[in-house]
């Protein structure tokens, strides 16, 4: 069987075994106003990828688990998620180069990648699903200043031979995730150009 066959014959199958046609989002209820975050400088983070968030290394379509990660190498999965986050958030808050010290903390909820099989089998399908809370207190005081904020960061996913070529640019889901994640984090500090919030139809999780 040919490799365009093979990849077709994937994608109907993930069609009638893994997923869900669906709107997926980006989404917070609205941004910090730049006014106002424009006087913080981000000097703490507190990135909670919590215990209790279960994990799957099943290579099937529709893994049930909070966490889907396999991009790193095999290890602890809550760390990695942690780091990528970490990554995100600390070049998202950049741009804040206020007099006022805060601290921003996440607490993640769901880190939902692709499977390999996923990846390589399905064809313009697949969702990243990720959500998490985010807060910004003031770091002296504590006092909250934005937040709790619950934010969708969902993102399409790249298969088949969608996935291959972004390899071949460098485009890992590492990369698009990292760098998703940096904008999402921009748009809702008002700390960005753009306000990166938006919905997309697609077979996913």
């Amino acid at each position: 069987m040919t490799l365009s066959k093979r990849l077709v014959l994937g994608g109907l199958l993930g069609v009638l075994v893994a997923g869900c046609s669906g709107t997926w989002a980006t989404d917070y209820s609205d941004a910090i106003a730049p006014a106002t975050s424009r006087n913080w400088r981000v000097v703490a983070l507190d990135i909670v990828v919590p215990g209790t968030l279960t994990v799957s290394e099943e290579d099937v379509y529709r893994p049930n688990a909070d966490i889907v990660w396999r991009d790193d190498p095999p290890g602890d999965r809550h760390a990695q998620v942690k780091a990528i986050v970490e990554t995100a958030a600390r070049r998202g808050t950049a741009g804040l180069r206020g007099s006022r010290p805060v601290r921003l903390s996440v607490t993640m909820a769901e880190f939902h990648a692709l499977s390999d099989i996923s990846r390589l089998r399905l064809s313009h399908a697949g969702v990243h699903n990720i959500k998490f809370t985010a807060q910004v207190s003031d770091a002296r005081t504590g006092a909250v200043l934005a937040g709790p904020e619950e934010i969708r960061a969902d993102l399409p996913a790249y298969t088949g031979m969608d996935a291959i070529r972004a390899e071949r640019r460098g485009e890992t889901q590492k990369k698009r995730i990292t760098d998703h994640l940096a904008r999402v984090f921009a748009g809702w500090l008002g700390a960005g150009p753009d306000d990166v919030r938006g919905a997309f139809q697609r077979l996913g999780r």
